[in-house]
């Protein structure tokens, strides 16, 4: 693969510092948004993958993740306030437009950037978006967590230093993404969860239905969280949407190839009716 540059960079919106990475150069902007309690370091494979075919790509930590700060007041975080960093982080990088992305938590994420600033978003990447399906799924995994970080702290705090304790240098990639996904601190998770869950999880029906972009939506069999159905049902109502089976919900950690090239050309088509940088009239 070619190598490319890669930049770590910080920015404030509504008074918290927020981390981000990009990789390469160029006018071709991809926003990669992680999913739930994980580091935007998931997306390093992927991102390196997008910027060695051309693309400026730009992997984000929302507020309550990674090394971006962390508040425990649960009415910071909705779908809304993380879509709207991501708009604040392509006003930040003088982004007029940007492929938009992300898994599970990032994919809804994503669909909220593109019903709020639809002009920002040039397509969509949505791999296990969470939506009608995926309700009694998400309450019954994330429910326990709520009440464990609220009531039983000193169990997120102990798992937090077993994973803090091991160094990332001597276990494999996706070991290190757990192992930081792991490392919580309670307050946070739980002010996390609560205004996620307790907000708005996605835009509405109608909302999407409206979404007017190139979108490649990638769904799997056999994940209850984030069942193939929502991915088959957004592709549906997305007026421009592709829908992709991923083989399994390990394919794109494991063997990412296939995957990956398909985003690339993905993006690469995103990007065709551009002229200097400038999307054509109409587009």
């Amino acid at each position: 693969m070619t190598l490319v540059s890669e930049r770590i960079g910080q920015f404030f919106c509504e008074g918290h510092r927020l981390e981000y990475t990009e990789y390469g150069a160029g006018e071709r902007w991809v926003v990669l948004v992680h999913g739930q309690l994980m580091p935007r370091r998931m997306h390093q494979p992927l991102a390196r993958r997008l910027a060695a075919a051309g693309n400026h790509v730009v992997t984000v930590d929302l507020l309550g993740h990674g090394r971006s700060d962390r508040p425990e007041d649960p009415l910071l975080y909705s779908m809304t306030a993380f879509g709207e960093q991501v708009i604040a982080l392509l006003d930040e990088l003088g982004a007029d437009r940007a492929v938009v992305g992300g898994t599970s938590l990032g994919a809804n994420v994503s669909l909220e950037v593109a019903t709020i600033a639809p002009d920002r978003v040039q397509g969509l990447i949505v791999e296990m978006p969470v939506l009608d399906n995926a309700l009694e799924a998400g309450i019954l995994a994330f429910a326990p967590l709520l009440f464990v970080s609220r009531f039983l702290p000193m169990a997120v705090t102990g798992v937090r230093w077993v994973a803090r304790s091991v160094p990332r240098g001597i276990v494999p990639f996706w070991a290190g993404v757990a192992l930081d996904t792991l490392s919580q601190r309670p307050g946070v998770v739980a002010a996390a969860i609560h205004g996620i869950f307790f907000g708005r999880v996605a835009p509405s029906s109608k909302q999407r239905r409206a979404i007017d972009v190139p979108a490649m939506v990638v769904g799997h069999d056999h994940d209850p969280i984030h069942p193939a159905a929502d991915a088959a049902m957004l592709a549906e109502e997305l007026p421009r949407a592709e829908f992709v089976r991923a083989r399994s919900i390990l394919e794109w950690r494991v063997h990412p190839e296939r995957l990956d090239d398909l985003a690339a050309a993905f993006v690469d088509r995103c990007w065709a009716d551009t002229v200097s940088g400038s999307v054509r009239q109409g587009s």
